[in-house]
Formats: structure tokens, C-alpha cells, sequence
């Protein structure tokens, strides 16, 4: 058949929605803003810095979510969403008892600040039917050890998600994505505090029972299922993306 083929054209599930992805110079933010691009939405995303190398139909606003005026600076710029996703995080590597005053105002500044930052500027100016999605942790729910502000700003983004599904619903959904253990400077950071990271690193990998870490991808497609109409009733829930690795009992089979 001239001029014609067997194959659908690829649906284009975001098609005609405009997103607002925070963090997305790198890791599971670029993996999620590329996402939302081949899904048809406009996307814009936000940063610390210059502008990286993105695709070109993405605009970029240089930003830091803990500043309060900077994001409603930037909510007033860009107007009508229907996506939120607030991804931009940090991590310090550090106890409770060694943790400073800037540690708590960095980590908590970004991770926690920035999302209610995000989420209360944006809110008045989403879509009917719009979609938050926060990215939280496996550390919201379980302590990564040595990682104190980090696993308590995970839980605070826990904690305001469901607020935000209770008090804004139906207008707009919430819900958060979990993350475990995923490829990305962050993960390296940790693997680098250990005595041995290769043994550290072949360690991790035998406690998922898929046999591998995450990549930026596979948050990336719960992402855009999430932001689309086919998650219309999910609302104030935590998908757990981590490779079955908190499914397990420590005392794993070949561990001990």
C-alpha cells in the first residue's frame, strides 16, 4: 500500500497540556521533561544556573524554588498549567547531631520549602482537572542511614500531598512518586561516602530483585502516566518505583 502504514501513529498522551517540571537540568527531572516532550505536552522547567543543553521547544527559567518571590516571579510568567511536577532536590549526607543550620536550610530550603513554594503559587493558576505530582522517596518512608534532613524533607513532601489531594481535589490531583535507588550523581554521591563503593555498589544491586538500579526513564513513565487523563482516579497516592527493593526482607537469600 503506497503512502500508507500498518503501524498506529504514537499517541500522543499530553497532547495540548502545558507542564511546569522543576530540576530538570539533569537526572530523573531531564528524564521527565524529555518524557512529557514526546508525549506532546509544552513543557517549561526550571534551575539554578544558565541554561543547559535542552531540547529547543523547552523554555528554561533560571530559579531557586526556596525563593518564595522567585517562584511567584515565575508562576505569574508562564500562567495556565496542567502539570506540576516538583522534582528539583537536594541531599547532605549527615546525621542529625552533625548536621549545621545551613545544612537544615539547605536541604529543607529545596526539597521541602520549594515544593510548598511550588504547589502554593502554582495552585490558583492550574487547570481544571490539572495534576501535581511531587517527587518524594523511599527515604519518606523508611530512614536511609547518615541521611537525617533528607529523609524528613521526603516525608514533609509526603505529608503535603496528601493535604494537597484532600483540600484541592477535584479541582486538582496529587499524588507522589517514590523513588528508590536511581542512576544519577546523587546515587554516585552515596556510593562515594562508602569505605569500598564497588562492594558498596555490587551490594546494593543483589537487594533489588530486578538485578540493577533505576534509571531516570523509569520514573519518567510513571510521570507521564500520572500527568495524563488515564490516572483519573488517583489521587493522594505514593507509587513506590524501586525495583521490589523495599518489598524484600533484609535477610535476602545470598546476603548473609
Amino acid at each position: 500500500m503506497t503512502g500508507t502504514s500498518d503501524t498506529p501513529p504514537a499517541l500522543k498522551r499530553l497532547a495540548g497540556k502545558r507542564a511546569l517540571v522543576t530540576g530538570g537540568r539533569q537526572g530523573i527531572g531531564r528524564g521527565i521533561v524529555e518524557a512529557f516532550l514526546r508525549e506532546g505536552a509544552r513543557v517549561v522547567t526550571c534551575g539554578r544556573g544558565a541554561r543547559p543543553d535542552l531540547p529547543e521547544e523547552c523554555d528554561w527559567h533560571t530559579i531557586d524554588v526556596a525563593d518564595t518571590a522567585q517562584v511567584d516571579g515565575l508562576a505569574r510568567d508562564i500562567g495556565a498549567l496542567d502539570i506540576l511536577v516538583n522534582n528539583a532536590g537536594v541531599q547532605v549526607e549527615k546525621t542529625v547531631a552533625e548536621s549545621t543550620d545551613a545544612d537544615w536550610d539547605l536541604v529543607m530550603g529545596v526539597n521541602a520549602r520549594g515544593v510548598f513554594n511550588c504547589c502554593r503559587a502554582i495552585l490558583p493558576r492550574m487547570r481544571e482537572g490539572g495534576s501535581i505530582i511531587n517527587i518524594g522517596s523511599i527515604s519518606g518512608h523508611t530512614a536511609d542511614p547518615g541521611m537525617a534532613l533528607y529523609n524528613a524533607s521526603k516525608a514533609f513532601v509526603h505529608g503535603l500531598t496528601r493535604s494537597i489531594a484532600v483540600d484541592h481535589g477535584p479541582r486538582v490531583r496529587c499524588n507522589a512518586i517514590c523513588p528508590g535507588w536511581i542512576e544519577t550523581g546523587m546515587l554516585d554521591a552515596g556510593f562515594d561516602l562508602a569505605t569500598d563503593p564497588a562492594a558498596a555498589r555490587k551490594d546494593a544491586v543483589a537487594r533489588h530483585p530486578v538485578r540493577r538500579f533505576g534509571q531516570p526513564a523509569d520514573i519518567a513513565g510513571m510521570a507521564v502516566w500520572l500527568a495524563s487523563d488515564e490516572s483519573g482516579f488517583a489521587s493522594g497516592q505514593f507509587f513506590t518505583i524501586d525495583g521490589g527493593m523495599t518489598a524484600a526482607s533484609p535477610l535476602q537469600p545470598g546476603l548473609f
